[in-house]
């Protein structure tokens, strides 16, 4: 591999800085986390570090936002699952933390606040400008070595991500590590056709990745459903009303143009089931009406989709088909995951949603690969190189020529 793990290094006594992602949902009516998943997956590489001095940081939610709060409640879960004890500090790169960090003791555990509290962390640098961040030079100098192993913002280059590096000895945590081997593996055999599945609510990050996706020859049936598949069905005029999303008219005048470059590459759903009082009703695309909240695929839509996907030779499908969390509107997304499980193709599931689906129906283990990432796996798909992915290697390139 062209990057360093936790095996290149004596573990024991070292003071540890370990950039996860724990950025969690958050119930906008209470403030609190309404699922645990990431903070259970970055409990592996903590388990792995037992033997060392373990400062945890992540960010969670954006400035403006409802998400946007501290680490205290992410501390108390993270507490809970390991059953040890995790230290929380209210500080980021002040003088607290630094003290803190200071006077660890061997095993001890501490979760550094929200790191997007510092403004650096909301702001993308090169590498070298991240080196030279207040955070990446206040902090730097207490630790041994950083660990990254946060795949799902792997995209981003944010001073955590790719500022240390420069610094300190870094290398990828346990989840890194998995995902770069695995993708490595399936993208040197993956077979078309290639049949990827598009649902979620990010529509801004898909528009910008389908494209590269396309040229790159990673797609060449691209099957929309969620919140995108409305915004390509309004730049098809059918769907005739405002969808009354941030951007709205921008990404309309995308996709068309997408539709028009690449005709025979985008699906659109040809019915869907509205939420009307609670309750599932189907209905014709072609019959909805302003103020119709579409809430899942329909049947004919899942039938036409399940028969591209059993041909396909590999499927990637990120971000569910619809409200999952209501049985009444399960279907598609069931339905989509079941078709995905039973084809012949490699398969490769994206996101927290559809893993916690997976898990639900009892498919995952008829999965190629189940990625905890979204965004940062749908760029590396195209081939981009991730910044953070980038940081690690040129890491691993400076320690080898030592």
């Amino acid at each position: 591999m062209k990057i360093l793990t936790l095996e290149d290094f004596e573990l024991k006594g070292k003071t540890i800085l370990l950039r996860v992602d724990m950025n969690c949902p958050i119930d906008p009516t209470t403030g609190e986390i309404s699922g645990i998943k990431r903070i259970e997956e970055a409990t592996e590489t903590i388990k792995a570090l037992s033997n060392a001095k373990v400062v945890v940081v992540s960010h969670q939610g954006r400035v403006g936002n409802k998400d946007y709060i501290g680490m205290e409640q992410h501390a108390k879960i993270l507490e809970r699952i390991l059953g040890k004890k995790v230290t929380y500090v209210q500080d980021v790169i002040g003088s607290l933390a630094q003290e803190t960090i200071k006077k660890m003791q061997n095993s001890e555990i501490i979760l550094l606040d929200n790191l997007r509290f510092c403004a650096e962390e909301n702001y993308e640098f090169t590498p070298e400008d991240a080196s030279n961040t207040m955070m990446v030079q206040r902090l730097g100098k207490l630790f041994d070595l950083c660990v990254l192993d946060s795949f799902p913002s792997a995209h981003r280059s944010h001073p955590s991500l790719v500022g240390f590096s420069h610094i300190i000895p870094t290398c990828a945590g346990k989840i890194v590590e998995r995902e770069v081997r695995k993708l490595e593996e399936i993208l040197t055999v993956a077979k078309a056709p290639h049949v990827i599945v598009l649902g979620g609510s990010k529509v801004t990050d898909r528009l910008e990745a389908i494209k590269m996706l396309i040229k790159r020859g990673r797609a060449d049936q691209i099957l929309l459903t969620g919140l995108i598949a409305n915004v390509f069905m309004r730049a098809q005029a059918r769907i005739k009303y405002p969808l009354g999303i941030k951007g709205e008219e921008d990404a309309v005048a995308k996709a068309h143009a997408l539709m028009g470059e690449y005709p025979d590459v985008f699906f659109t759903p040809v019915d869907v089931a509205i939420n009307n009082d609670g309750k599932r009703v189907e209905v014709d695309v072609r019959l909805l009406n302003k103020g119709d909240q579409i809430y899942d695929l329909g049947p004919k839509t899942i039938e036409h989709y399940s028969k591209i996907i059993s041909s396909a030779g590999t499927v990637f499908i990120s971000g569910p088909p619809g409200f999952f969390e209501s049985e009444d509107f399960s279907y598609g997304t069931r339905s989509m995951l079941q078709a995905v499980a039973d084809s012949m193709a490699t398969t490769i599931v994206s996101g927290g949603h559809l893993t916690s689906a997976l898990k639900k129906y009892g498919l995952a283990e008829k999965i190629t690969h189940i990625s905890t990432a979204g965004g940062a796996l749908v760029l590396y798909l195209t081939g981009e190189k991730l910044p953070m992915i980038q940081s690690l290697e040129s890491a691993a390139t400076r320690y080898r020529a030592r």
